[in-house]
């Protein structure tokens, strides 16, 4: 994992700057593709297998709500947040919110699955929260452009 470097000297200048191999920029444009692959894993598993269930009310998203007293109220409210949220992680300026937002929404998700549920399926929030959190950080820079445009907005 080590990166070349050469050290090269522009004409008779005295001083020199650093070049990073092209290997390193491939690994990067790959590092880059491999993360845009996962937003759009997460982003389809959060739209189609997670939000649309409880949007459309399968019998098995309803009788979950209902054994934890939440009703449709719930189900429906936390099939738009998925939904929002798995749309997000594909818009550039919304990615790292919508990573951390999904982050928050796993942690509620384990915290009800050990109260109300005894447990079952808890390990899948907390599974979930770690490539979450990678996006959220790999897409930080992203943040300032959101900020900037809701300052333009305002």
């Amino acid at each position: 994992m080590s990166e070349t470097t050469a050290s090269v000297t522009a004409g008779s200048a005295p001083t020199a700057r650093t070049v990073v191999a092209e290997s390193a920029t491939a690994r990067g444009r790959r590092a880059r593709i491999a993360l845009r692959a996962l937003q759009v894993f997460l982003a389809l598993f959060y739209v189609i297998a997670s939000a649309l269930p409880k949007l459309i009310a399968h019998p098995t998203a309803v009788e979950g709500f209902d054994k934890m007293g939440w009703g449709s109220a719930g189900m429906y409210t936390i099939g738009v947040l998925e939904l929002a949220g798995g749309t997000a992680l594909l818009i550039p300026a919304l990615q790292s919110v919508a990573a951390m937002a999904l982050s928050g929404l796993m942690v509620g998700a384990f915290v009800v699955s050990l109260t109300a549920l005894d447990g079952e399926n808890a390990a899948t929030p907390l599974i979930l929260i770690v490539p979450l959190a990678l996006i959220a950080w790999a897409r930080r820079g992203h943040n300032a452009d959101l900020l900037r445009l809701v300052r333009r907005q305002a």
